[in-house]
């Protein structure tokens, strides 16, 4: 066996000590873990030092290029067109890929949307997709050029040759409690956007407490940081800071988000669905280079609607195939008259997540027809017995685990004390 260029627990010991990793420390570790010449505790370690201590930005720059360096890179200048992506950091009823892409794709602009799986309280955008029958998220490379160019649109599984080291990193911190290091999470995001080849990238960063990050400090940080990574990589990149302190929509679940996604593309929709899609779309065509473009108009003219079916069809799914449809419901009442000030994202994601919507561990399957529907939205008047939630599943045992997720999700004030809530705080370039 050839002696290794560095010992790990070196580089564990200058983490540990607030020093500062060299560029070849840093491509040596990234290198040496995926190969697993560093072993899982040693890379655990290194996690936490670099969660504790954090990493300047020179280092987080290397860190990620190592990542990418790590398997291969898509290439799309070849398609003759701009490319643009959007990622967000996950919420609860964050249906905006679905509309989004198809939308962008419009305007002749390339959206390569290579999505996951979610897990815990935030949905997934491929879990929603699935619920379309027949509508197949794994892609060859080829398969994959071929849409962008002919429909221009795709949201389909990442492959598995991308940042590979990203996949080994990520189950590790997961599992210990390294999860929330700036560093770590703005490289994971970005060593795979970058990796995908696309040109321009807009981010949309949630803050509140269906969100990854919980305060807004922590938010703006992450944001800044991606930006400035992308910026480095040579990808046009802007983040939005945007609002999950209560659900997207009215709807938490996947065929329930689609239908959802669907009304928005037939030009109806919930309001903060149609402006945050819209604020994206906005960035996303002046990203590639078409600041004029005007993305309501297709909305509302179907024009999205269109590509959107294109999209669909072209990966197996059926458009018009009906949704499936929990088999059981249950209704939660309002408490009182007054308005309603406050519905809690994180409950709400929870309830869906218990409800069959999501999954404990990656193997697990999820309920396509469950999920929660919403009735109101903060701001909203509501009358004591008032329907305000549904409850969606097959298996009604969850019912009860559901609910109790619920228990203080829901604030109902005396009339006059209407929220301000702005859907947009913030944009970061």
């Amino acid at each position: 066996m050839s002696a290794e260029k560095f010992d790990a627990v070196d580089i564990i010991g200058i983490k540990r000590d607030r020093g500062t990793l060299t560029p070849d420390q840093i491509d040596w570790t990234i290198d040496a873990y995926t190969r697993g010449a560093i072993a899982d505790e040693q890379m655990a370690a290194l996690n936490m030092a670099i969660l504790l201590n954090g990493m300047s930005r020179e280092e987080i720059s290397r860190w990620t290029l190592a990542m990418i360096n790590s398997g291969e890179r898509m290439d799309f200048s070849g398609l003759g067109k701009p490319t643009s992506d959007k990622h967000s950091t996950g919420g609860v009823g964050d249906k905006i890929t679905l509309p989004l892409a198809p939308l962008v794709a419009v305007f002749g602009v390339a959206v390569p949307q290579l999505s996951g799986r979610g897990l815990g309280h935030t949905g997934g955008t491929l879990d929603k997709l699935e619920a379309i029958p027949g509508w197949q998220a794994a892609l060859t490379n080829d398969a994959l050029m071929a849409q962008l160019r002919d429909v221009g649109a795709v949201i389909c599984a990442a492959g598995a040759g991308l940042a590979p080291a990203d996949k080994k990193l990520y189950s590790l911190r997961d599992v210990t409690g390294t999860v929330e290091a700036i560093p770590l999470i703005a490289s994971s995001i970005m060593s795979k956007k970058i990796a995908e080849g696309t040109g321009s990238l807009v981010l949309d960063v949630k803050v509140g407490s269906g969100a990854f990050m919980k305060d807004e400090a922590r938010a703006r940080e992450l944001a800044e940081t991606m930006v400035a990574l992308g910026k480095d990589a040579g990808v046009n990149t802007v983040a939005l800071l945007t609002d999950m302190s209560t659900p997207l929509g009215l709807t938490a679940g996947n065929a329930i988000e689609v239908q959802e996604s669907v009304d928005v593309l037939a030009g109806g929709g919930p309001e903060d669905v149609v402006e945050l899609t819209l604020a994206l779309a906005r960035e996303m065509l002046t990203a590639a280079g078409q600041p004029d473009a005007d993305p309501e108009a297709a909305l509302k003219d179907g024009r999205a609607m269109d590509v959107w079916r294109r999209m669909i069809s072209a990966q197996g799914g059926d458009p018009d195939a009906a949704l499936p449809v929990a088999r059981e419901s249950e209704t939660i009442y309002a408490p009182a008259d007054g308005v309603l000030v406050e519905l809690d994202a994180l409950s709400v994601g929870v309830a869906a997540w218990r409800l069959g919507a999501g999954r404990a561990r990656k193997e697990d399957a999820v309920q396509a027809g469950a999920g929660v529907v919403m009735h109101a939205k903060p701001g909203a008047t509501v009358r004591a017995g008032e329907p305000l939630m549904t409850l969606l599943t097959d298996t009604p045992e969850k019912f009860d685990r559901a609910r109790e997720a619920l228990a203080d999700a829901v604030v109902v004030a005396p009339e006059g004390s209407r929220p301000a809530r702005k859907l947009i705080i913030d944009r970061i370039s």
